[in-house]
């Protein structure tokens, strides 16, 4: 599976360097000098090369030559990207690692999004829920948002009192919503 850790955004200058949205919470492991990258196009068509009729490609792989933050924003330079017009056929392209490639979390309690996606979700009686669609990451605390069989969504604030076990051998997660959560 692969994982998105950063989408490209507008170029910074005119040395090839662009605003990269970070989409992982170790972006100084992520984007280290000599880390390679896979990616995956934007849905914007890039601009063409010099040369007539040969269209820059988005390569499968972009190296990270220096990678810092500046006002808030993580800016890259990737290797061979030189300039502006080059970083802006880049603009819009997710940067992507491979779930396999990405070690498990030291602490017990702390999970990855692609470990709860598509698990089971359980009352502690055991009926069915859903499933894990996804997770948002609200300022407050993450959702999980669940798939209702009937085809309904339902936020589930991730934390321990209404969450009290995620079994990942098992394939599922255990709520203990309140009364009128699943009704909202």
């Amino acid at each position: 599976m692969q994982l998105v850790v950063g989408r490209i955004g507008k170029p910074h200058g005119v040395r090839g360097e662009v605003t990269v949205e970070v989409r992982t919470d170790e972006p100084e492991a992520r984007f280290a000098p000599g880390t390679v990258l896979r990616t995956e196009p934007g849905a914007t068509p890039p601009p063409t090369t010099d040369e007539p009729g040969v269209p820059f490609r988005v390569p499968a792989e972009l190296t990270i030559e220096e990678a810092r933050f500046h006002q808030g924003r993580m800016l890259v330079a990737f290797d061979g990207i030189l300039d502006r017009d080059t970083a802006e056929a880049l603009r819009g392209t997710l940067l992507v690692v491979d779930s396999a490639d990405v070690a498990p979390p030291d602490d017990p309690e702390e999970f990855h999004d692609h470990q709860l996606v598509g698990l089971a979700v359980v009352t502690p009686a055991g009926e069915r829920l859903g499933e894990v669609a996804r997770i948002d990451h609200a300022p407050s605390s993450d959702l999980l948002v669940l798939r209702r069989p009937e085809g309904r969504t339902a936020l589930i604030p991730f934390v321990r009192a209404i969450v009290p076990e995620v079994d990942l051998a098992g394939g599922r997660v255990i709520v203990d919503p309140p009364a009128g959560l699943l009704d909202l």
